[in-house]
């Protein structure tokens, strides 16, 4: 497919001759005036703009300002007869990419017009690579490498830029602000458009008054107008997090929003319209909650459009060590203290307690380990005591003593193999291909040893 190219002149014989000389190698379209121009460049893909500093009684750099500040600009050159220093500077200083001087020599305008247009695909290369960047940097904000977080992940990516409503459910300290942000900050609406809303923080009366905004003298207190969330958020996102919270009538009122992208002010009857990515999340089963009439059922469906479930930590307990890592690297910069490692003792315990707050507790068990070693690791007496007293209910048994020489009697290597292929079983969640890795042989290795073994 040939590039596009508009040549801009107000004199025909000049149009005409480069459209003869240059549509063997571009798709030439022709304008004799800035707003002939704009049109064209408003309706068809143009990739190059090539025009002459004088159109008649016009400005070609005023026609340059114009086409420059479209969506997707053209890369310019310049046509001038006036070729002096100033001229050339002036127009690259307002965009654009190169000038020609009158009378033209056809083949290094074709020569020049070829380089703009490599420079244009080259830019446009990097801003997609950038993105991409930008996009791998974000979403390696979701640590971990499990076959669960995976899935979240692709999901995010395959959701993220449209504009579909998203459920997140999960448990308490799952991540599940993380993932929003996420589905925020790759949907490509304004990074400072996103407004957070605690819904289990506010009482009815303040949470409607909170989304919605109220006029002055609506009720006791409102001594003057207020914008809502969903108003601050128009153009972005809005999350609501703790949505299983919200009392029946601010039910009603989100309901119209989602199904109408209208809202009203407590205390208006004036409808106002938002462009508003809603974005929710719980800590409950809202599917139970419709069941117990305790949740609308219409404003249910409006908001599990795509739904993101986020599993806890127990259920992906590789991703462990990552994050471990992860939160080892920030607590230790956070608290200008040296990168400390785990002992093999403290690193066993993280894998197998229970993990009932999920993310959020690892990650203060972690900064809990790195403000109190004063030893070169973190080992078990540095980590917080809640990690004793409650252990996993599926925990794998004890690995395997670090020195032989040490262990008891009974320890031999028939029963080290043996504990140490069911501590990367239990670990693994049973997943053969994982455990392998973890022991450091193939699969085909372990699965002759479990033979062996009779596991």
């Amino acid at each position: 497919m040939q590039a596009t190219l508009l040549i801009v002149d107000d004199e025909r014989s000049t149009r005409e001759g480069l459209r003869s000389a240059l549509e063997e190698e571009f798709d030439v379209y022709t304008a004799a005036g800035t707003a002939e121009a704009m049109q064209i460049l408003k309706t068809e893909p143009i990739q190059i703009l090539l025009t002459d500093l004088r159109l008649g009684g016009e400005s070609g750099m005023d026609l340059l300002d114009a086409a420059l500040s479209l969506p997707e600009p053209p890369v310019a050159v310049m046509m001038t007869a006036y070729g002096s220093v100033d001229t050339a500077v002036e127009a690259m200083r307002r965009g654009a990419w190169h000038f020609v001087t009158k009378p033209l020599n056809l083949d290094e305008v074709e020569m020049l017009l070829k380089r703009a247009l490599r420079s244009r695909n080259l830019e446009a290369e990097n801003q997609q690579l950038t993105q991409q960047v930008r996009k791998t940097h974000k979403l390696d904000k979701l640590i971990g490498k499990s076959p669960e977080i995976r899935r979240v992940s692709e999901l995010i990516q395959q959701v993220a830029p449209t504009r579909a409503t998203v459920l997140i459910e999960g448990e308490s300290g799952t991540g599940k602000e993380v993932v929003a942000g996420l589905l925020h900050h790759l949907s490509g609406r304004p990074a400072a458009k996103m407004v957070t809303v605690h819904c289990a923080a506010l009482s009815p009366q303040l949470l409607e008054s909170e989304l919605f905004g109220h006029e002055k003298g609506a009720f006791t207190g409102a001594a003057q107008r207020r914008i809502g969330r969903f108003e601050q958020a128009d153009g972005g996102t809005i999350f609501l997090d703790e949505i299983g919270e919200i009392d029946a009538a601010t039910q009603i009122k989100l309901l119209r929003v989602l199904s109408e992208r209208t809202l009203e002010r407590v205390g208006s009857n004036n409808p106002i319209k938002v462009d508003v990515r809603v974005i929710a999340a719980t800590n409950k089963n809202l599917r139970d909650l419709v069941d117990r009439g305790q949740f609308r059922e219409d404003l249910f469906f409006r908001l599990n459009v795509v739904k993101v479930e986020m599993p806890p930590l127990r259920a992906r307990r590789e991703d462990i060590v990552l994050l471990a890592g992860a939160f080892l690297q920030e607590f230790a910069k956070e608290n200008d203290r040296p990168v400390k490692p785990l002992t093999d003792a403290a690193m066993e315990r993280l894998v197998t307690y229970s993990w009932p707050g999920n993310v959020r507790e690892l990650r203060t068990a972690i900064e809990h380990g790195v403000v109190m070693s004063n030893d070169p690791v973190i080992d078990l007496r540095h980590l917080p005591q809640f990690l004793d007293s409650r252990p996993a209910i599926d925990a794998p048994p004890p690995l395997p003593h670090k020195n032989a020489l040490d262990a008891p009697r009974e320890f031999n290597l028939h029963a080290l193999e043996t504990n140490a292929i069911r501590a990367a079983l239990a670990t693994s969640g049973g997943n053969r291909t994982r455990a392998a890795d973890l022991l450091g042989v193939s699969r085909r290795t372990l699965q002759r040893k479990l033979r062996e073994l009779g596991l």
